[in-house]
Formats: C-alpha cells, sequence, structure tokens
C-alpha cells in the first residue's frame, strides 16, 4: 500500500509541473508513446549525457582571453617598457578606434588626434637629445605594432612622422639643423614628410631620380615632382631627395611647405590607408637655401641609412595589422551564432583561427629578434629587408583568413577586418616591394647581385 502511495504522489507532482498545452502541440510532432518508451530505455550515463546537452546554454562558458601575444613575448619587456606599450594601446583603443572607420570612410585625417598623440611624448623615441627619450628600437617596434592593431593609417602617419623625417634629420642633418627641427618635431608641433618616390620612378630611387637639384651660390633650385608622400598636404618640413646635377649623387633637402615653387596635390581614391593624406608633391624652380640642405648627405647610401632604420620598423607594423585582423575575427567568430552555437566550435573554423595565429606568431618571434639585432648595433640591410618579405606576406594571409571566417560580415568596416584588409596592401607594397627586398636577401646570402 504505501508503494502504491508513494508512486501515486510521484505522479501527482509529475501532473503539476507538466504543461499540457505544451505536450499536446509535442504529441503533433512526434509519437509520444514511442519515445517514452526509448527513453525508458536509457541507462543513467545516458541519461546525464542527454540532460547535459540540453543545458548546455544555460551556464555561461568561461572563454579565455583574446590574446595575440601567444608566446607572451611582451613578458620580457621591463616594467617601464611594459607600461608604455599599454598606455599607447589604451590611447589608441580609447581614442582612434571610435573614430577610425568614420575618417577612413571618408579618406580624411583627424587632426584632432595630433596633440592627444603628442602628449604620449613618442616621437623619435630611439633618438638621443633634442627632447627624445632613447628608449630601445624594440621599444619603437612595439609601438608600431599596437598602433598598427589598431589602425594602419595612424602607425603610417607616426612611421612618416617619427621615422623617416625625423629619422632623415637625425642622421643626415648637421647639429644646427637637428637642434632646429627635432624639438618640435619630436612634440609634433612641426609635422614632417619624407618625399623619396617619384611618378616614375618607385624602386630605381637608388640611382634613377629625375628631381634634380642644381646649386647657384648659397641655394638650390629643385625641379621635379615626388609621389605617395604621406602627410604631404599638410607638412611642415618636407624632406625631399634629389640627384645634384653636378656630381649626380643623391642629395637631401628640408623643404617647407610656404617654398615658393612647392606644391602638394593630394592623391583621391585609394582603396587603402585612405586616412593617410598621400600628394603628388611638384616643384619647379623651387629655390631652397643651402642652409636646409642636409649637410651628411653626399650619396643614396645615406638615405638607404634611414631606410634600413624605417624597413624594420614596417615589419612591426605588419605583425600590428595582423594581430588587430586576428583578433577582431577570434572575437566574431566567438559571438557569431549558426546551426545553434557558435562558429568559433566549427573545426574549419578553428583551423583558420589556429593558421592565423601560427602566422602572427612567428612574425612576432622573428621582429623580437630583428630588433635585439638593431639594439646590439647588429642589423643590415638584409636583415631588415628579410623582416619586410616575410611579415608582410604572412600579414596577407593572416588578413585573407580573418575576411573568410567572416563570411559576407567580412567586408563591412564596423568588423574592422575589411579596413585590415585593404590597407594590409599597401604595407605590403611600401618601404620597398616584396621582390625588391628578396633580392637584397638573395645577394646577401649567394653573393651574387640580381639587380639590373
Amino acid at each position: 500500500m504505501s508503494d502504491l502511495f508513494s508512486k501515486a504522489k510521484n505522479i501527482y507532482n509529475l501532473l503539476k509541473t507538466v504543461d499540457f498545452n505544451q505536450l499536446e502541440a509535442l504529441s503533433k510532432k512526434v509519437d509520444l508513446p514511442k519515445v517514452m518508451n526509448q527513453f525508458s530505455k536509457l541507462d543513467e550515463r545516458q541519461l546525464n549525457g542527454l540532460m547535459k546537452m540540453m543545458n548546455g546554454n544555460a551556464k555561461k562558458r568561461e572563454l579565455p582571453p583574446i590574446n595575440g601575444d601567444f608566446y607572451e613575448l611582451s613578458d620580457s619587456l621591463s616594467p617601464e617598457d611594459r607600461a608604455l606599450q599599454l598606455k599607447v594601446r589604451n590611447f589608441m583603443e580609447t581614442e582612434v578606434k571610435p573614430i577610425v572607420n568614420r575618417y577612413w570612410n571618408r579618406a580624411e585625417f583627424p587632426f584632432e588626434l595630433i596633440p592627444k598623440l603628442a602628449e604620449l611624448n613618442i616621437c623619435g623615441l630611439t633618438y638621443e637629445g633634442y627632447g627624445c627619450a632613447n628608449r630601445s628600437f624594440l621599444m619603437e617596434g612595439i609601438i608600431a605594432t599596437e598602433m598598427g592593431r589598431i589602425d594602419a593609417s595612424i602607425a603610417t602617419f607616426f612611421g612618416v612622422q617619427s621615422g623617416l623625417a625625423m629619422g632623415s634629420i637625425y642622421i643626415c642633418g648637421s647639429e644646427a639643423q637637428k637642434l632646429k627641427w627635432l624639438p618640435k618635431m619630436q612634440k609634433l608641433e612641426l609635422v614632417g614628410s619624407f618625399g623619396l618616390t617619384e611618378p616614375e620612378v618607385g624602386s630605381a630611387a637608388a640611382g634613377g631620380l629625375t628631381t634634380t637639384a642644381k646649386r647657384t651660390g648659397d641655394t638650390w633650385v629643385l625641379n621635379g615632382q615626388k609621389k605617395w608622400i604621406g602627410n604631404a598636404t599638410f607638412a611642415d618640413v618636407n624632406i625631399i631627395w634629389a640627384r645634384d646635377v653636378d656630381d649626380d649623387q643623391v642629395k637631401g633637402f628640408i623643404v617647407e611647405k610656404n617654398n615658393l615653387g612647392f606644391s602638394a596635390k593630394k592623391i583621391e581614391d585609394k582603396m587603402a590607408l585612405r586616412i593617410v593624406q598621400n600628394a603628388v608633391i611638384t616643384m619647379k624652380d623651387c629655390v631652397v637655401s643651402e642652409e636646409n640642405r642636409l649637410q651628411n648627405c653626399n650619396s643614396f647610401k645615406d638615405t638607404a641609412k634611414v631606410l634600413q632604420m624605417t624597413r624594420a620598423g614596417v615589419a612591426w607594423m605588419a605583425v600590428g595589422c595582423a594581430r588587430g585582423a586576428y583578433e577582431s575575427a577570434l572575437k566574431y567568430t566567438r559571438e557569431r551564432v549558426q546551426f545553434g552555437k557558435p562558429i568559433a566550435s566549427f573545426q574549419l573554423i578553428q583551423n583558420h583561427l589556429v593558421e592565423m595565429l601560427s602566422n602572427l606568431t612567428a612574425m612576432q618571434t622573428l621582429v623580437f629578434q630583428l630588433s635585439k639585432l638593431q639594439d646590439e648595433g647588429k642589423l643590415t640591410d638584409e636583415h631588415a629587408s628579410l623582416a619586410k618579405v616575410f611579415c608582410t606576406m604572412r600579414m596577407r594571409d593572416v588578413v585573407s583568413r580573418a575576411r573568410e571566417v567572416m563570411g559576407g560580415n567580412g567586408i563591412l568596416l564596423e568588423h574592422d577586418v575589411a579596413r585590415f584588409v585593404a590597407d594590409a596592401e599597401a604595407i605590403y607594397s611600401y618601404e620597398g616591394t616584396k621582390e625588391i627586398n628578396s633580392l637584397i636577401v638573395g645577394r646577401a646570402i649567394t653573393g651574387f647581385s640580381a639587380f639590373v
């Protein structure tokens, strides 16, 4: 009798929890007696597994942090360097990221960022004196990556200012020129550009510049054009490289924006680095004083010293672009739900993510060693060129996979990856194409020059 009473009580309690409307709706879809018969045959382990599957979405899964530094290379930094890295990261995430897509889409430069960027006090980071911090090349590379991780255009603007323009004066200028220009450029009170590439001369700049310089007394007269010159539409200081018609050697000049005979016209309709204000510079009988000729530049070999230093920075920038794309894609795949679960749980998506992370980690370890060589004074042209070749090639692969795992949404600016994909094409080409940099490395390892 007690067993019967207990069963009746259990049935009563069960009936109180049953939604008969749902039960009726379910009976129209499945054979309920058959389903109950099959369920009654399940053992405890099978039932527990079934219940776990049914309740799988009830408990919020604790996901690992999104971190593109998989080998924790930043842990090797000193506390002071780590603090600066995080300071730059915070600036990029709070000041740049919220506005970057809007400015990129309009192909405009966010000038309001310049005084905020100046507050970071990082221009000319590796130079000694003139208000510069005299920090390591490793730290300079990490800053390039942190900028590129959010936006390659701002990273490029900074690279032109801090590396190419200031670097030209620091390496090739006289002491008087350094004292006159570098402190103000370090504070971003003056913005610089770097004019080497020409409409018909890119990779052949070493021996084929068509922009000419003719000395007349204490002045020089410059004639010619430069193309793809970042910052040039608003730069105060333009570093112009020209061929001296008297000795056929490359000379460097500091050309101020108000120089007579100097003009800069913005290049329109770019598909990459749209925030960077690239220009075609035209010089027609542009008169520059001997005082503004870079006093320690006597041939293209001196120009190449600047390019070697900044080419390493481009490799770091490629790492940043790849890291930004990878982290954006990883975040997206963990949030995007298809077939009832996040696409990050799919095997093929995970394969893409691991391929991306593998490339990114290889790039990071390479540039860390590259900057170590640079800090030890051992950097060569071929070291910088190999890093530029490898990192920009792997960057292209990473951004391509990032776009792929996002499907159609990968072409929308709101998810950032579309911008990384476009900007990667510019990073791949500037500061020496893949082919030219490969020939520099090839010459070093074979002993034969394949340059035409």
